[in-house]
């Protein structure tokens, strides 16, 4: 039984193993080595091809779910787009609610959720509205003049609308 998802998991980049034995890696996208010029070995290869906004489990089913939705406004065939994802800028709002509303849903009780959230085009604060809640902490970190959040949240002790 496996105890945590990365929900969108792209190349795995901060994870310190990137084949876990307690993680299930998902992610809607599959990319082989040579499909960005700008990281030629980057590659995206899931353990699941989903999408985050219909994650393919029961509900409550992990402790930990990772959370890490792209958040650029890139074209569909930019180098970025194929490294980290996309967002569509009419449509991101419900992407995101979507998204948090799935990891929420098979997140156990008193299970973590970790968010993780890039200032670059879509400030938090817009995206914490979107989601609903605030988290219990969390962390910015500052690199190349862009701000890169890391939110904690656990199921029962947040409060929101959710379940």
């Amino acid at each position: 039984m496996k105890h945590i998802l990365d929900a969108c998991c792209g190349g795995r980049h901060f994870w310190y193993d990137k084949n876990h034995p307690s993680a299930i890696y998902v992610d809607k996208r599959v990319e082989g080595a040579g499909h960005s010029a700008h990281r030629p070995n980057h590659t995206v290869k899931p353990d699941i091809q989903a999408d985050f906004k219909s994650l393919p489990f029961v509900d409550e089913t992990f402790s930990l779910v990772v959370f890490d939705p792209p958040h650029l406004f890139f074209g569909e065939t930019s180098s970025v787009a194929r490294i980290y994802g996309r967002l569509i800028k009419d449509t991101w709002q419900d992407e995101i609610e979507q998204g948090f509303n799935e990891c929420w849903r098979v997140l156990k009780d008193y299970g973590t959720l970790i968010f993780k959230w890039n200032d670059f085009d879509i400030r938090k604060s817009d995206v914490l509205e979107v989601i609903g809640m605030d988290p219990l902490f969390g962390h910015c970190t500052n690199r190349n003049t862009t701000n890169t959040h890391w939110f904690c949240f656990m199921k029962g002790i947040n409060v929101s609308n959710r379940n």
